[in-house]
């Protein structure tokens, strides 16, 4: 075949082929999902009507359809179509297809959308091969990566891309995926005798996690290993689901988006004093492999970022769990973080002490650098009395109630502003009565006087 010939028709897919490769949707009314980028009306479903697709990066979870969308664009694009997978090409090849598309626009004026699968498995040097055609539109990029593109993709590569984020499909969408291909005797198991029962449906869709193949392959797999009854019917019923499917694959990675998606979840149920949210995102996390330690120590951050001195505490237990985890280890150590994180969630909660530093950090990085006054300046050496360094400094400890007013620092702005809550409401009394005394003239007084 040359260069130029027609390529095999994209609409023949092998009978062998697995289910799920099969059933993949030939027009935009067959496919399913992402309604809120490809439904009726919709930004890219009018740009595959009008065939004027400009380059665009593919982004979500497995077995959402972002392959059979791009299936969808290549039957009915009037560009040519050129197909790469990024986990086994190499830069030699990926010239070549540019190459390829740079003469078929010189000589034929038309024009190539190359898809690349997987694109998160270029490296950088890689994608920016890819860049000078993409910008001058000699292609027209449609991408598919399952790792956040802000995180994988080159930014000058995005920025001349339109990224579409896929979502999970709802269970109600695989239900009716699986229904569809269990009629369809052309491409699915419509030739067979098939009972399907309705639990056995909810369960596989329940199950995948909105991971369209996933379920479709555990279809396939329990129809064709399945035994049929007397009068030829095959009967999926929810223990031949619930074989077929085996256990459930936990949507996590600890490299990609579920890992700091996860995490930023499992923080903020503890901030928002939610302990069975954040339990269930403690428990995905240990499902999904999370290394304990990280866990851990993201509490012992929670325990002074976010509740502080409105529970002391927290921070002791915090480090406390993190310690036993290391020194005690999985899997006993998920019953250690399970009693952090609800100890932590229903602590009361103050980020006061938080706040403080970062007004302190805001003045001594922007504003004038102010000098330690002479009297709280170090004297543990040879000569320091001899620079007046701590003439007048008052100990506390000599002076009634063990405080004394004297100045600190050379400015009158207040940086911890304590609140009503918890053990900080102690503090703010205690704060305030020394500021009352200051303002009193009532603070000089020796112990005992």
């Amino acid at each position: 075949m040359s260069l130029f010939e027609e390529e095999p028709s994209l609409d023949e897919t092998p009978a062998h082929a697995p289910l799920a490769l099969r059933m993949r949707p030939r027009t935009p009314e067959e496919f399913v999902g992402q309604e809120h980028f490809f439904g009726p009306g919709k930004l890219l479903r009018r740009t595959l009507e009008a065939d004027r697709l400009a380059s665009v990066i593919f982004y979500g979870p497995p077995g959402t359809g972002k392959s059979a969308l791009a299936h969808i664009i290549a039957l009915h694009t009037h560009a040519h179509w050129q197909m790469l997978n990024a986990a086994a090409s190499n830069v030699r090849e990926v010239r070549e297809a540019i190459s390829a598309a740079q003469e078929r626009l010189a000589k034929h004026n038309r024009r190539t959308v190359l898809f690349v699968d997987e694109l998160h498995r270029f490296n950088r040097a890689q994608q920016d091969v890819l860049l000078p055609d993409v910008e001058r539109g000699t292609v027209i990029l449609v991408a598919a990566t399952t790792m956040n593109p802000f995180f994988a993709i080159n930014s000058p590569l995005l920025s001349r891309s339109q990224i579409f984020e896929f979502k999970p499909l709802t269970p109600e969408q695989i239900m009716s995926l699986l229904r569809r291909a269990a009629a369809d005797a052309e491409r699915g198991l419509g030739k067979l005798n098939i009972d399907l029962q309705e639990e056995a449906l909810k369960y596989l869709a329940t199950l995948c996690d909105g991971d369209a193949r996933r379920a479709l392959n555990a279809l396939e797999l329990g129809v064709l290993s399945a035994t049929p009854g007397p009068d030829g019917k095959v009967v999926f019923d929810l223990a031949l689901a619930a074989e077929s499917i085996q256990r459930k694959a936990i949507v996590y990675d600890r490299d990609d988006d579920e890992h700091y998606d996860t995490i930023s979840a499992f923080i903020k149920s503890l901030r928002g004093s939610d302990p069975d949210a954040a339990v269930y995102w403690l428990a995905k996390m240990i499902e999904g492999g999370e290394d304990p330690r990280f866990i851990a120590r993201r509490m012992v951050i929670l325990a002074s970022e976010d509740i502080g001195n409105a529970q002391p505490m927290a921070l002791v237990l915090a480090t406390s769990a993190m310690q036993g985890c290391e020194f005690v280890g999985m899997p006993e150590a998920q019953i250690i973080l399970a009693e952090a994180a609800t100890y932590l969630a229903c602590c009361p909660k103050s980020n006061a002490s938080y706040m403080a530093l970062c007004k302190a950090q805001e003045d001594v990085r922007e504003g004038r650098t102010l000098p330690v006054p002479e009297h709280l300046r170090g004297t543990g050496y040879k000569g320091a009395e001899r620079l007046g360094h701590g003439q007048g400094y008052k100990y506390a400890h000599d002076f009634k109630g063990h405080w004394v007013d004297q100045e600190y620092i050379p400015t009158s702005k207040v940086y911890y502003e304590p609140t009503d809550i918890g053990a900080e409401k102690q503090i703010k009394e205690r704060l305030e009565a020394w500021r009352k005394a200051r303002q009193d003239g009532s603070s000089g007084k020796l112990s005992g006087e």
